[in-house]
């Protein structure tokens, strides 16, 4: 039945949504305990992408959606892509990550419909991303060297799926924080949330990830600094946390020292473990007009055999000034949105997942392709979305036009019409 006359979302949209999830986390990284080649990898990530944008059409067969400028720019960003792999300087890799982009965009169309401010796909956001920690959980149970090996300086990785540290902290300290801020919004009890936030905060610790803790802490900070005003949970939460900030620093200076070290010399962390060399060699490397207006083609955000990790650089590489420009509108237009939304726990959670986002593309790269982080984009898109108008009892159906009669007429008077 339409999802729309029931008065809510179908329960398949979260599948929708958590399809998309697992097209996104990628089939490169640790060794697994069953080993899973990549080319099966690929075949799974690829069917649910795929599975995500038919089950999508087949729920909005009427092709009703919500436009926004977040979706937008995000198809715009297919312009550049297209064009700059559609010289196959990349290979034919080049267009068949165009053609992923393109159903990941058109998926997201699709779920527009639903896109109406509420904290559902939140919900939906949590779930699935705690169903990717539990894969690395149980590996690390199962084989607990698999999944601290020494070729990943004993962090935590996927042992039964190939999940990075990057990812896993990720992953990690979004839903993190995005119960904790359904636990101040009161839309949770705090059992459920200890059992979210206790395992995943274990896993973060696991992974030694920087990005994701720093990534957290501000984007926290923000998110409840936009409740202050309205929410006294939030006010006594912002003063515990800065207290228990300042006592940390004093008191366990050199144990978090060496926590973000991870035994790396101070040189080496400052220059971001190496990613300074690939940055500097990509900046410098020689590009023809073409190629710093449209880029090289969607490749698998390496330079010379390196990971960039960063996402400016890699979309300059792959999408050109062009690609950055539309990125950085797409960050500045949903910040915007935010900061001009009354206060509410669905603003905090948007700006809780931007703030993040900006945070971590700094040293993790992904926003010009389909990724976790274009999704967590997306779910903030969705929070900042208005509510859909009611319809007009002068266009409504006999059958609604009845029942939007029956709710505004009390039922004493319906008795009284009666007798």
């Amino acid at each position: 039945m339409d999802g729309d006359l029931k008065g809510g979302t179908p329960k398949a949209v979260g599948i929708v949504w958590a399809l998309l999830a697992l097209n996104t986390l990628g089939s490169a990284g640790a060794k697994t305990i069953l080993p899973l080649p990549r080319s099966v990898i690929q075949m799974v990530t690829m069917g649910a992408l795929v599975a995500a944008f038919a089950l999508a059409l087949a729920l909005n067969l009427r092709l009703r959606i919500r436009a926004s400028a977040f979706l937008f720019l995000l198809t715009l960003l297919l312009v550049p892509s297209v064009i700059s792999s559609a010289n196959l300087e990349v290979g034919f890799g080049a267009l068949f990550r165009c053609a992923r982009l393109a159903l990941f965009v058109g998926t997201l169309w699709l779920l527009s419909r639903w896109w109406d401010g509420s904290l559902t796909f939140v919900r939906h956001h949590i779930r699935m991303y705690f169903v990717a920690l539990g894969t690395a959980a149980a590996g690390l149970v199962i084989s607990p060297g698999a999944a601290m090996p020494e070729t990943y300086g004993g962090r935590l990785v996927g042992a039964l799926w190939p999940l990075t540290p990057p990812q896993i902290g990720q992953y990690a300290a979004v839903i993190i924080g995005l119960t904790v801020l359904l636990v101040l919004g009161h839309r949770t009890t705090r059992g459920s949330a200890a059992l979210v936030i206790v395992p995943s905060l274990a896993l973060l610790a696991l992974t030694h990830t920087r990005t994701a803790t720093v990534g957290l802490l501000i984007g926290l900070v923000l998110a409840i600094g936009s409740l202050v005003l309205t929410s006294a949970a939030a006010r006594r939460l912002f003063v515990w946390a800065v207290v228990v900030s300042v006592v940390a620093a004093v008191g366990f200076a050199s144990a978090l020292e060496a926590w973000f070290l991870r035994g790396q010399s101070k040189e080496y962390f400052t220059s971001l473990t190496g990613r300074a060399k690939v940055w500097d060699a990509l900046l410098t490397a020689p590009r023809t007009t073409a190629e710093q207006v449209f880029g090289m083609g969607l490749g698998d955000k390496s330079f010379g055999g390196l990971p960039i990790d960063n996402s400016w650089l890699a979309v300059y590489s792959e999408q050109g000034l062009i690609g950055v420009i539309l990125v950085a509108a797409i960050i500045v237009v949903l910040a915007g949105v935010a900061l001009l939304r009354p206060p509410s726990l669905q603003r905090a959670c948007a700006v809780f997942l931007i703030s993040y986002v900006a945070i971590s593309s700094y040293t993790e790269a992904g926003l010009g392709d389909a990724s976790p982080y274009l999704l967590h984009l997306a779910l903030a898109a969705s929070l900042l979305a208005t509510p859909a108008a009611a319809t007009p009892l002068a266009t409504a159906t006999p059958l609604t036009r009845r029942a939007v009669t029956q709710r505004r007429v009390p039922r004493w008077a319906r008795r009284s019409e009666m007798t």
